[in-house]
């Protein structure tokens, strides 16, 4: 999978549980621009859809305007409907894939 452009097609997953940081934080929720590798972060303490919905809203629409498609897995925080009507409300495409298989998304990962 290719993006034709930067900041339209990003990448969304989830790392961790980590040890503990301060505030409790032990997640990383990290989207990746298809382009230009861009990333963005945000840990977490708790993984909700409603954190994943923020960290959307701040992080990418805010900072590099709407996409035209995010790719993310079928994690539990990517599913409910509510996130799908934000992203539809949005006019962004929600191309999940399967969990725990990085090559259904196109990108390489090396390591």
């Amino acid at each position: 999978m290719m993006s034709a452009w930067p900041f339209s097609q990003w990448g969304m997953d989830i790392l961790g549980p980590f040890p503990p940081a301060k505030g409790q934080l032990k997640f990383l929720l990290v989207a990746i621009d298809y382009f230009t590798k861009w990333i963005e972060a945000c840990p977490l303490a708790k993984i909700t859809t409603e954190n994943v919905q923020r960290f959307t809203w701040r992080s990418i629409i805010c900072r590099f305007g709407i996409p035209y498609t995010l790719v993310t897995d079928n994690g539990r925080q990517f599913i409910p409907q509510g996130f799908k009507d934000f992203l539809r409300e949005l006019g962004i495409k929600h191309l999940p894939t399967s969990v725990e298989h990085p090559q259904t998304n196109g990108q390489r990962i090396v390591g």
